[in-house]
């Protein structure tokens, strides 16, 4: 494989990864300040802090025994988890941009969390409820990212460092955000990185599950670009469509946990 070939099998991984990180890690931090808010900071970041952790070593354990499962099978079981995942995303961001759910508003997020926490009655003790309560949403962003740093890494070996490195400065770059900000980061343009996301999640996978049943794709690796493409292409004649058939119907609806 040559240079150009291993960078365009590299790099999208690397990408795929980091700019799916940066959504649910956005997420998550809306939630953990909404927490660290009301309840105080200690131990809503080390609630965060230990499922990050748990998610480290997940990642750390489950990734090299990919290795062990033949190319053929773990390209197939990849592939598809990957397909779904991915498509999952491409229908929610499809969706948002066609104006039939409501785009997700990080501010709105956050007031209803800090609304609906309440306040802590002893500063002084542990408190199980910020620590839980981060400690959840940790995980239930978190185990996204896993899985996605974990099938980014399985199309080749050696794969797992610079994705892992990927979804680390995705961390890192939301951590300094939040640190700095103090608030919800509601200016990313989180619907955008979706689709983004969303067309290349089902690319890979479509490439993956692909070579695991035999097909040869024309082109080798470089098929991944026209998938991509084709994906998106796709994905914007279907919002034109849900939005000709949504302007004349029920104004956006909100979708729990979108």
């Amino acid at each position: 494989m040559n240079l150009a070939s291993t960078w365009l099998y590299v790099a999208p991984n690397i990408s795929a990864a980091f700019l799916a990180c940066l959504v649910e890690f956005v997420e998550a931090l809306t939630v953990i300040l909404a927490i660290g808010a009301v309840r105080g900071w200690r131990d809503t970041l080390a609630g965060a802090a230990a499922a990050t952790v748990s998610l480290v070593l997940l990642v750390a354990v489950l990734g090299p025994v990919l290795n062990a499962i033949p190319p053929g099978t773990m390209q197939i079981g990849i592939g598809c988890l990957l397909l779904l995942f991915g498509l999952r995303w491409l229908r929610k961001a499809i969706l948002r941009a066609a104006g039939v759910i409501k785009l997700r508003d990080e501010a709105a997020v956050f007031a209803r969390e800090t609304a609906a926490m309440p306040a802590k009655d002893h500063p002084r003790y542990w408190d199980k409820l910020a620590f839980g309560a981060a400690f959840q949403i940790t995980m239930l962003e978190g185990s996204e990212v896993a899985f996605i740093v974990i099938a980014a890494s399985a199309g080749g070996t050696g794969l797992l460092l610079p994705v892992g490195l990927g979804a680390l400065a995705a961390l890192l770059i939301v951590m300094a955000l939040g640190f700095a900000l103090h608030r919800p980061l509601a200016s990313i343009p989180e619907n955008t990185l979706k689709f983004a996301v969303g067309c290349t999640l089902t690319a890979f996978g479509s490439f993956w599950a692909g070579e695991g049943f035999g097909i040869a794709w024309p082109g080798g690796d470089w098929s991944i670009i026209g998938l991509i493409s084709g994906y998106l292409l796709a994905a914007c004649c279907a919002v034109a469509l849900c939005r000709a058939r949504n302007h004349a119907g029920a104004p956006p609806r909100t979708v729990q946990g979108a």
